[in-house]
């Protein structure tokens, strides 16, 4: 901010005053509180990635699931399918002979 006189002008940012403070250097910080900074982000960071791998981890599981679901179902299908074409193969043989 500039001083004129007895008057204030904003940061030539055009960002209100709040916002201009908000985003002064972290140098004001002491090396203490960068560090409890970074290792707070840090620890967030982690317990998300945890939360998002576990969330990965349970959707695989429901997939696979669903895929062993289905290679039964294809299985049974498979067997029937079989079963159905050695019966047509013995009435064709019994009809031609």
């Amino acid at each position: 901010m500039a001083v004129i006189g007895e008057e204030t002008e904003p940061a030539a940012t055009g960002l209100p005053q709040s916002v201009v403070m908000a985003s002064t250097p972290a140098s004001l910080q002491s090396p203490q509180q960068l560090a409890e900074e970074v290792s707070r982000k840090r620890e967030l960071r982690l317990m998300k990635n945890r939360k998002a791998a576990k969330e990965c981890r349970r959707r695989k599981r429901e997939y696979v699931r669903c895929l062993e679901t289905r290679l039964t179902m294809l299985e049974v299908q498979n067997k029937k399918l079989i079963d159905e074409l050695n019966y047509l193969k013995e009435i064709y043989s019994g009809i031609s002979s």
